[in-house]
């Protein structure tokens, strides 16, 4: 059992959690996961490893309340346990000097993308950081991004934060005007692949960092296949990372939509059993 040591609403309906697992703390690298599950009938949920304490033995995971098993991850408190917590999972991030790196991350996306940021900044690189979002609301980390940052870009769809519209408007500006070496991005799925169909014409190395549908993380079930080159990968043991510009966007769109009326239901069934028990020690 994994105690919930610190809990913090950081922004609408997302949350930040620390958790007590010695083993992981001190074996995680940026880039890398973690997979839970709330308790003996919970789905399974892969979340990025936000940031680790080795000395407290606290691996941060930040989430927002999307489906039934986050809304329900959301219902703990400090003090409760979380049945299973088994990581860290995939290839840590290949961390080196590169020169001007573009980080771009979607919504949640930012609590991955700052491990990632903050690694390339340690060894002497420089990040520009670009987080979009639907509106300020959806906003997180700005202090923690700022502080990895040499320069951070805010977008929002309704103009509510910084610049109105979609991070590609700004990330077009910035090729205009920086040398830039390696473009990392992570968050929705559509707007990696925009990412990419944009840098790709400028040759510029981009790396996505994919959160398929996953179950076992350790490459048994399948569920997490993407095509990349030509080739079948799994992102739980040959990711998360991959080459943006051999990605089979389409198949990987296709994939992620294909349990939508079913997440639905099962959001909707929870929602409607108002004395839902989440199983607590």
């Amino acid at each position: 059992m994994y105690k919930i040591v610190k809990k913090n609403e950081i922004g609408l309906r997302v949350h930040s959690y620390e958790i007590y697992a010695p083993e992981v703390a001190k074996s995680a690298k940026a880039g890398q996961f973690v997979i839970l599950r709330i308790d003996d009938k919970g789905e399974r949920i892969p979340l990025t490893i936000s940031g680790v304490s080795c000395q407290e033995s606290l691996v941060r995971i930040i989430f927002q309340e999307i489906g039934k098993s986050t809304s329900q991850l959301a219902l703990l408190n400090e003090g409760d346990y979380i049945k299973d917590f088994a990581g860290p999972l995939g290839h840590p991030a290949e961390v080196k000097k590169y020169g001007t790196v573009v980080a771009v991350a979607g919504g949640v996306g930012a609590a991955e993308v700052l491990p990632i940021i903050k690694g390339f900044k340690k060894i002497g690189n420089k990040i520009v950081t670009i987080l979009g979002a639907r509106n300020k609301d959806l906003i997180i980390l700005e202090d923690e991004l700022k502080q990895e940052s040499d320069t951070l870009f805010f977008v929002t769809n309704d103009g509510t934060y910084g610049t109105k519209g979609i991070v590609t408007d700004v990330l077009k500006d910035v090729m205009d005007k920086e040398n830039i070496n390696l473009v990392y991005t992570i968050g929705p799925i559509q707007m990696m692949k925009s990412v990419a169909e944009l840098t790709k014409g400028k040759c510029i190395k981009t790396i996505a960092s994919l959160n398929p549908i996953m179950l076992d993380g350790t490459g048994m079930c399948g569920a997490c296949r993407v095509t990349v080159d030509g080739k079948i990968k799994f992102a739980c043991v040959d990711g998360p990372e991959f080459d943006a510009h051999t990605l089979q966007w389409a198949e990987l769109v296709s994939r992620q939509n294909l349990f939508k009326n079913l997440e639905k239901i099962s959001l909707d069934n929870f929602r409607c059993n108002g004395n839902c028990k989440c199983h607590k020690n």
